[in-house]
């Protein structure tokens, strides 16, 4: 503001000095202009005569001049813009509990006030070093409170468990899921007296992006069992014979916590055919692998081994001898009804207006894995909190922000459903793709 127009006010509010709007229009002036004098026009202000935003300025004001306790009395309200302003003087009197309830009531309301650096602030940890004889009290604020424990949890994170309910569609597969794994794991007692165990080894294959890692999770959560995620390099290691003993250790593991589900994703990595490697060390891998899934030495009952891959052509054929991956499961991509399933699980808890059309976006999203539907919500995700980044309030996800994402997001299927095509057509030894050429059949891809 130009010192004419700021002289105006000022002579303007000496001659009126209740007029609050011109109280105001000073303060903001003065303040504008880097001027300290304006925590010193509010003296006259009363926090009634201004609304949330200006209370929320004005307390601003007089926190920076050093009058908390004054601009305690402008923070004061339910409304975020009060709250985060209210968190910042109550931090700067010391109290910190108070401060983190009022910070996260603003975030709560409008999660465009939520400040990293504020927040690492209200958190720290503030220890207090007595003196020795006369010396000063040491004062310590320190945000370094990871210890051991956290830091596994943010090294390993344990994943929520899950249920056929969060995973949309694929209503054939997890109905064959209950008939041969669920049930058999639900009543032991019925199955053994048909010398049938429950466990065994099931092989999920399909396209990259249509669930089968989480059909995995959610079939270890429906019979409430231990879920052993086994990653490559929890095996794979480049000393001879460490690979060998570290699947040994591992099945020994799943074999002492049943009922447990061992799942190993990207299969082809750990059970490719012996007949394409040079290197002997893979083939005793295989070797080893096979062995513990036949339970020659030690019993597998109680023990489910899952496994997914986008290549099954590559996995050696021994695998899929009964008593081994006995029992193979296509999974494809989402058909319509699923889509829309899947788009009504990925908005949930996300702020959305009510007006989208699930069936609608289900219809243009054809050949769409869950991982590109996923994909297309984030990306609407990030036009909703650019705009309310622009607005600077919380803007729900419409279905405009959907159509816009839909116009840069394509399908990924389709590379995997054309070579597939290629090995249901001429490698299909024994039947073992008639299910992808079924699909293909059914949707005119064949």
């Amino acid at each position: 503001m130009d010192e004419a127009t700021l002289r105006s006010l000022l002579e303007a509010l000496t001659a009126t000095p209740d007029n609050a709007a011109l109280r105001l229009a000073v303060i903001r002036g003065l303040h504008a202009n880097g001027d300290p004098r304006a925590a010193d026009y509010a003296d006259r202000l009363t926090p009634g005569s201004c609304t949330p935003v200006d209370r929320a300025f004005v307390a601003a004001v007089l926190l920076r001049a050093g009058a908390a306790s004054r601009a305690l009395t402008f923070a004061d309200g339910p409304e975020p813009e009060l709250q985060i302003v209210r968190a910042r003087v109550l931090l700067a009197q010391g109290d910190q509990p108070a401060a983190l309830v009022a910070y996260d009531a603003a975030v709560q309301a409008n999660p465009t006030f939520e400040d990293r650096d504020l927040r690492l602030q209200l958190l720290a940890k503030v220890t207090v070093h007595e003196a020795h004889g006369d010396g000063p009290r040491l004062r310590v604020v320190s945000n370094d409170d990871t210890d051991r424990s956290e830091l596994d949890r943010l090294l390993h994170p344990e994943a929520p468990p899950i249920t056929f309910e969060d995973v949309g569609g694929l209503a054939e597969i997890k109905t064959a899921i209950e008939k041969k794994i669920i049930l058999p794991f639900q009543k032991p007692a019925l199955f053994a007296k048909f010398k049938k165990k429950a466990g065994g080894g099931i092989l999920m294959y399909g396209p990259p992006g249509c669930g089968k890692t989480l059909l995995a999770r959610a079939t270890a959560g429906q019979v409430k069992a231990t879920f052993l995620n086994v990653a490559i390099e929890d095996v794979l290691d480049m000393y001879i014979g460490e690979s060998e003993r570290k699947l040994h250790a591992l099945f020994d593991k799943a074999r002492a916590s049943t009922p447990s589900v061992m799942f190993f994703d990207e299969l082809e990595a750990l059970a490719g055919k012996r007949q394409h490697t040079r290197e002997g060390t893979s083939s005793k891998l295989v070797s080893q692998f096979l062995t513990e899934m036949d339970g020659f030495v030690k019993n597998n009952s109680g023990v489910l081994i899952l496994a997914a891959s986008n290549v099954p052509w590559a996995i050696d054929p021994a695998f899929r001898r009964p008593g081994r991956f006995d029992r193979v499961l296509f999974v494809p991509p989402p058909d319509k009804a699923a889509r829309a399933s899947i788009l009504q699980i990925l908005l949930k808890g996300r702020p959305v207006h009510g007006d989208i059309d699930h069936q609608g976006l289900a219809g243009k999203t054809s050949g769409f894995s869950g991982a590109d539907l996923e994909n297309l919500v984030d990306t609407a995700a990030d036009r909703a909190i650019a705009a309310s980044l622009a607005s600077n309030s919380e803007v729900p996800i419409d279905q405009g922000h959907l159509m816009s994402a839909l116009a840069e997001i394509k399908p990924t299927t389709i590379e995997w459903l054309t070579t597939a095509r290629n090995y249901a057509r001429y490698s299909n030894e024994g039947g073992q793709y008639d299910e992808v050429l079924e699909f293909l059949k059914r949707h005119g891809k064949a």
